[in-house]
């Protein structure tokens, strides 16, 4: 533990040039900073689960459907609230996650969504994650009429006793059967989501996993190892269990095996753990450079500030409900933490253009990062062709570990905070 949080300090004196990092509770004059922007994405969190899975690290509660009917109350409230400070500027992404989007299709979805494309100057499709048991035809029928082009759909694991070890409530028969339905309803992009690493997981099943995902017509699969965070139930299940945790060396070879399934089939890879039919636009919810999020947990991210709302639907619904703006938490961000938040992003998608950078900051890229190329490239960790960047599945994949070396801690703090603090004073990272 003492050489993570030494490894960790290192790297974010490095990058970010900061001794530690605090958000507070206050709330940023966001017209100025709204005026400065171009353009930018949307993220809709919908905090409803039928069931919480216990490995899941994400804001969500029990699904009810008349506290769901007021949160997209709330919702639209806030929707206007934004939509008057950006006026016409052009909404380039829309990703609604959860939770469990699907929850909502009949308590009040459409209605934000309605009043999403009413009030924004919408220049995009809509991309949401889904749940297999809400993707009946009739489901998959409305949730096509909602605009949605692109669909996540949270398969996780392709054997009945891996699906049992993470409460998930199908099966692997059910589960294919729902993929197939969405995958035959001609949306642009069918993501979906395998995590490996799965408690005694062998190679074997992973790679019938693998092959079984390919054959079921996927667009694109985000296959990522099974992570665990201190402050959900999967901590203490696994303690419980003995359930011992794969090596780097181990999760590396893991995600090999799939590599060569996907490559095989005609996939790219689009992200570190996402992998895309060619030809296919990607689906994609996390590397947006600018964005508004809205609901319970919502994140923004504009230039030079970060903030985020409470965690706490009642409390997220009552300050709507009072006129009053539901951010819990913000943290101005220096020019050396914009840029290092630029690269962690660029690096998880695996390429990046050193033009943008300098479209963005002003500045070249090699002067603030070239040295860090340089050796990344003599170790065979990314290639460089004068203005394009890119990772090789190597580099993808151990600087990636080094990235949730920094960021799995600074989560498990801030969510986990918040979590239990709807309004917290501080969370120091």
């Amino acid at each position: 533990m003492w050489l993570e949080d030494l490894l960790r300090n290192q790297l974010r004196r490095l990058l970010a040039k900061e001794n530690h990092i605090a958000l507070e509770n206050r709330i940023s004059l966001l017209d100025r900073r709204l005026r400065d922007i171009d353009e930018f994405g949307l993220y809709l969190h919908i905090p409803f689960c039928r069931q919480i899975c216990p490995y899941c690290p994400y804001n969500k509660e029990i699904y009810h459907p008349e506290i769901a009917e007021r949160y997209a109350r709330a919702v639209i409230e806030e929707i206007d609230i934004y939509s008057e400070m950006v006026g016409d500027r052009p909404v380039t992404s829309f990703y609604i996650g959860g939770g469990t989007p699907t929850t909502m299709l009949y308590s009040g979805l459409d209605k934000i969504l309605e009043h999403v494309f009413e009030s924004f100057n919408m220049q995009c499709g809509i991309h949401m994650e889904s749940h297999p048991d809400d993707l009946s035809l009739d489901n998959l029928n409305v949730i096509i009429s909602m605009g949605v082009e692109h669909l996540s759909i949270g398969v996780e694991a392709l054997q009945d006793h891996h699906l049992k070890t993470l409460h998930r409530p199908y099966t692997v028969e059910r589960v294919r059967a729902a993929v197939e339905r969405a995958v035959g309803q001609g949306f642009k992009c069918v993501n979906a989501d395998s995590i490996f690493a799965l408690p005694n997981q062998t190679y074997s099943e992973l790679e019938q996993a693998g092959y079984a995902l390919v054959e079921m017509g996927v667009d694109q699969v985000a296959a990522y190892p099974l992570f665990r965070f201190p402050y959900t139930k999967w901590a203490h299940i696994s303690k419980e269990n003995n359930y011992r945790r794969f090596s780097v060396f181990k999760r590396r070879k893991m995600l090999g095996i799939l590599e060569r399934i996907f490559y095989d089939a005609g996939f790219e890879r689009t992200s570190v753990w996402a992998f895309t039919r060619s030809g296919v636009p990607k689906y994609c919810s996390v590397t947006v450079p600018l964005y508004i999020g809205l609901g319970a947990s919502g994140g923004s991210y504009l230039k030079d500030v970060f903030y985020l709302n409470t965690f706490n639907v009642h409390e997220y619904i009552r300050a709507l409900e009072s006129g009053r703006m539901p951010i819990a938490l913000s943290l101005d961000l220096s020019e050396n933490v914009q840029m290092a938040g630029w690269l962690y992003w660029r690096i998880y998608e695996t390429r990046f253009k050193r033009s943008d950078f300098q479209k963005r900051f002003g500045k070249e890229f090699d002067e603030v990062y070239g040295e860090y190329m340089r050796r990344l490239s003599l170790v065979g960790f990314l290639s460089d062709d004068r203005d394009e960047i890119v990772l090789s599945d190597n580099g993808a994949y151990w600087l990636h570990v080094l990235q949730d070396l920094f960021s799995n801690e600074y989560i498990s703090r801030l969510w986990g905070t918040s979590k239990q603090e709807p309004w917290p004073e501080k969370v120091i990272l």
